[in-house]
């Protein structure tokens, strides 16, 4: 069948079963594009390159299939940069087409000409400049593969104009061509039975679990270990929703902002078993510090991560899900009353708290979409002050339920990748918990949201100021604020107006007591702008250069 390129592109993205593409077209995409009028494929017009590929990110994340975005060349592709290292920071799976100029151009700095491929080759699992058009389908083929296998992250294709409007001989490939890419995914038999013969003797155990739980889809697995070692169980912020925030064992987040009682349990722990996470600084603080009585068993099916920071006792490379499911008959069932009632003893000690006086608090606001929605909403955020309230006061209870950013921290990630979450699972509640600096970077999606008639429920926490940085220097710049306080905001309601989106305002808990459970039982979309104080701050936290021993909790 001959076909152009173009065309073998949109088929080939048929054929790998992708519903939705976000995107934003220009002129050196103009091929795709005509191509996809003729498709079923479902395009959503983003208002910015940068909520196509946030859009993208966030439909992943919830459906746990490939999200595909695509842009054309120059500030197009350049548009999308934030987003693929975002989602290479948190090993989410994308697929992102950009147009390039013509082949014969490339390299004469033409109109709109940008080498994304070399851009973007620090922040890709892999990237592909297409020379070949009968190439294509083959490496559309391996791009999904690659993003969707073994540790997940974002490939980039970047097609040249002329290269998609010429003709070739269609034939989409059966099988992936690469060598050299081979995930292992079941762990050693050897290192998982001196796992299980530590885990036996153990006398302090914590499961420590990360994102890759959820990326393997080992919660099941993660509850069955938890409750046979009767292990407590604390999550990294990417993990955060891959373990029942209800449940008995749960300690909640560590490290940086984590609770104090999972902080002081990891350092009590003479066992940390590590599950798809990767020891970053903010769970671990000073090194030194971290965990310093325990042996190390590290889960990961990456293995750059596995004593990249610590010191490991049984590396175990492999799939989080394979590698338990062979490790859990080893185990034996045990008692562990003493050290069980010591985690007790630390959360009555050094519960999460907060001073209800002075007006709206921010966790309230969290607390009350907790109770209306019973842990089963998806919850969306932005990156700041109200991320981390998020993370400490609502307790997720299924799988995917958080869509943040967690590595790369990009603020303007939370109405798109909303959007994403959205119209990956339509019947589910979608709640955007967004800050008033981070809202403003991406809020022309606001246009997205109307126009695809999306029901996201957003709850702004706006405190006139960006938050984190404000209580940073409160902190660390002995209170001199610089560049922080917003001296203007518009009119948050009467811009949701604007778009189509019916808006309250909240300044008290009576108020948000009312609006919030109408807001939440509202069909269409809503914006809730809640006036907080900037004195606010984020507590627990872990002073730099302190172990996580070592909260300071105001």
């Amino acid at each position: 069948m001959k076909i152009t390129a173009a065309q073998a592109l949109v088929r080939c993205l048929e054929l790998e079963k992708v519903d939705i593409v976000f995107g934003y077209p220009g002129g050196a995409m103009l091929p795709v594009y005509d191509a996809l009028y003729h498709s079923s494929i479902k395009h959503v017009l983003v208002r910015h390159e940068q909520g196509a590929v946030h859009a993208a990110d966030g439909y992943a994340r919830v459906t746990g299939r490939v999200g595909v975005c695509m842009a054309t060349s120059g500030p197009g592709a350049t548009n999308l940069v934030t987003g693929i290292a975002n989602a290479y920071m948190d090993s989410v799976p994308l697929v992102v087409f950009t147009g390039q100029v013509p082949t014969s151009q490339v390299g004469t700095d033409a109109f709109q000409e940008v080498d994304i491929t070399g851009i973007t080759i620090p922040i890709t699992k892999h990237n592909y400049l297409v020379k070949d058009p009968a190439a294509l389908p083959q490496i559309i083929k391996n791009a999904f593969h690659i993003a969707s296998t073994g540790r997940p992250g974002p490939v980039l294709i970047d097609l040249p104009r002329d290269v998609a409007g010429a003709t070739i001989d269609f034939h989409y490939p059966e099988t992936v061509k690469l060598r050299g890419y081979k995930p292992t995914y079941r762990g050693h038999p050897t290192k998982i039975s001196q796992a299980a013969e530590l885990i036996n003797q153990s006398q302090r155990p914590v499961i420590y679990a990360g994102g890759g739980i959820l990326n393997s889809g080992a919660s099941e697995e993660l509850l069955e270990l938890a409750e046979l070692i009767s292990a407590p169980v604390t999550n990294t912020f990417m993990g955060l929703s891959s373990f029942p925030g209800d449940h008995p064992l749960f300690l909640g987040m560590l490290g940086l902002h984590g609770t104090r009682y999972a902080n002081l349990a990891v350092t009590e722990c003479d066992l940390l078993i590590a599950l798809g996470a990767r020891f970053d600084d903010r769970v671990t603080g000073k090194l030194a510090r971290f965990a310093p009585h325990a042996a190390v068993i590290h889960v990961d099916i990456d293995p750059a991560e596995i004593g990249k920071n610590v010191p490991v006792h049984v590396p175990i490379v492999g799939d989080v899900k394979l590698v338990l499911q062979a490790l859990l008959p080893l185990l034996k069932k045990t008692d562990r009353s003493p050290w069980l009632a010591r985690v007790q003893e630390l959360r009555e000690l050094y519960p999460l708290r907060y001073n209800r006086e002075g007006g709206l608090k921010p966790q309230y606001i969290i607390e009350e979409l907790y109770r209306h929605t019973r842990g089963c909403a998806t919850i969306a955020t932005d990156v700041g002050q109200h991320q981390m309230w998020v993370a400490q006061y609502y307790r997720f209870k299924h799988p995917r339920g958080l869509i943040s950013s967690g590595g790369l921290g990009t603020m303007g990630f939370g109405l798109p990748a909303a959007i994403g979450a959205q119209l990956g699972l339509p019947d589910q509640q979608v709640i955007l918990v967004t800050g008033d600096g981070s809202f403003q970077m991406t809020m022309q999606e606001l246009a997205t949201v109307r126009e695809q008639e999306l029901p996201i429920k957003i709850f702004m926490i706006n405190n006139q100021t960006l938050g984190m940085v404000r209580q940073l220097q409160e902190y660390y710049c002995e209170g001199r604020y610089m560049a922080v306080d917003f001296k203007f905001h518009p009119d948050f309601v009467t811009l949701a107006r604007a778009y189509g989106i019916k808006g309250y305002t909240v300044e008290t808990e009576e108020e948000a007591q009312r609006v919030i459970p109408e807001a939440l039982g509202t069909t269409g979309p809503v914006l809730v702008n809640c006036l907080v104080s900037p004195q606010e701050k984020v507590l627990p936290m872990v002073p730099s250069g302190r172990g996580i021993d070592e909260t300071f909790e105001g």
